[in-house]
């Protein structure tokens, strides 16, 4: 075996059906209070249920977080947290929220509570970003990291396929690139490698059976295991592509994720064989990439940048953007070999 080096994040989770419950009992552990409840306007009566089981530990309600965290409504928020003198934050909902809880907690200094509704999988990871003028920034700190996570599966009953799908290929696309980077230690290969096996297996029952809370639960393990490998692991191609879509075009996040997800596959399987033979065999497929459509395709989750609005003229602008600075990725990354991904993308043929 290969010398790695390994270092997990400091992460403390609180994971099981009716966990919310235990959110007052576990701030007071923390000494955390004056939370300013964070939402989306679609999850306003979330955050207000958190409110009510906080009492007097809430210090009032921010409900306009909006996807890829614009500057204008992290702004906002921060003026909110001192109106109202918060001295932390809870976030409830998906991406968009516990996005706005981490420019907060770098920004304004403002510990994080996360409470997560969807499989975005961000609770996991020290990465926050941050959207001005059409250009999507991201970075690394441990201060964006929550200090509780709590994953109670019976939040994300409610959320409906359309959204459930692609939240969850978000989620296996942090695993997978955490598969098929050989800087991955192998500790963390085998965590993306469970995640991978977990969300494939649960993913197709959610979506026949929404409130089914048995394959609910393992959907969320697999995608926490996923947010764990990215926050822990690496990056690559991918989450520049999507970022980089995200910042400049608004492309929903999680959408983008399960667009992109087979074409950057296919574009890496060159470069790292056997490791796609690992993954192809976690998801139950011949091949990786191929098997990543098939299930986006069978599951009804979009599959071309055209059904997210994005026009071939877009494209050479999205290249160079990707481009702009180097990436690390297990293929050697070119403007031109960018581009010709997205055009695949683009068309949304079924990879070879």
């Amino acid at each position: 075996m290969h010398p790695f080096d390994f270092k997990m994040l400091p992460w403390n989770v609180v994971f099981g059906a009716g966990s919310l419950a235990s959110l007052p009992a576990r701030m007071d552990e923390l000494g955390l209070e004056r939370a300013l409840v964070l939402s989306t306007p679609e999850q306003r009566g979330d955050a207000e249920r958190v409110a009510r089981l906080l009492g007097a530990r809430a210090a009032g309600l921010f409900s306009a977080a909006r996807m890829h965290v614009p500057v204008e409504v992290a702004r906002a928020a921060e003026e909110t947290a001192r109106a109202c003198d918060a001295a932390c934050t809870v976030a409830i909902g998906g991406g968009s929220t516990t996005g706005l809880g981490k420019a907060l907690a770098l920004h304004a200094d403002l510990p994080l509570v996360a409470i997560p509704t969807t499989y975005a999988g961000s609770e996991m990871t020290n990465i926050w970003g941050l959207t001005e003028d059409g250009r999507k920034r991201t970075g690394r700190s441990l201060a964006v990291l929550p200090r509780l996570t709590i994953y109670d599966a019976q939040l994300s009953l409610g959320l409906p396929p359309a959204i459930a799908g692609p939240s969850a290929l978000n989620a296996l696309a942090q695993a997978i690139v955490n598969a098929y980077d050989r800087r991955t230690n192998p500790v963390l290969m085998n965590i993306a490698l469970e995640a991978i096996a977990a969300i494939a297996q649960a993913l197709p029952t959610v979506m026949a059976a929404p409130r089914d809370l048995e394959a609910r639960e393992r959907l969320l393990f697999g995608a926490a295991l996923a947010g764990a490998t990215l926050g822990a692991g690496v990056t690559s191609l991918h989450h520049r592509l999507c970022h980089t879509l995200g910042g400049s075009c608004n492309t929903p996040h999680a959408e983008t994720h399960a667009v992109l997800l087979p074409y950057t596959m296919a574009f890496n399987a060159p470069a790292v064989p056997d490791l796609m033979a690992r993954i192809a065999a976690a998801l139950g497929c011949a091949d990786a990439a191929a098997g990543i459509h098939d299930f986006s395709t069978r599951l009804g989750l979009p599959t071309s940048l055209t059904m997210l609005g994005i026009g071939a003229d877009d494209l050479p602008r999205i290249a160079a953007l990707a481009t702009e600075s180097a990436v690390v990725n297990p293929r050697e990354v070119t403007r031109e070999g960018v581009l010709e991904l997205l055009h695949k993308a683009w068309r949304g043929a079924r990879p070879e």
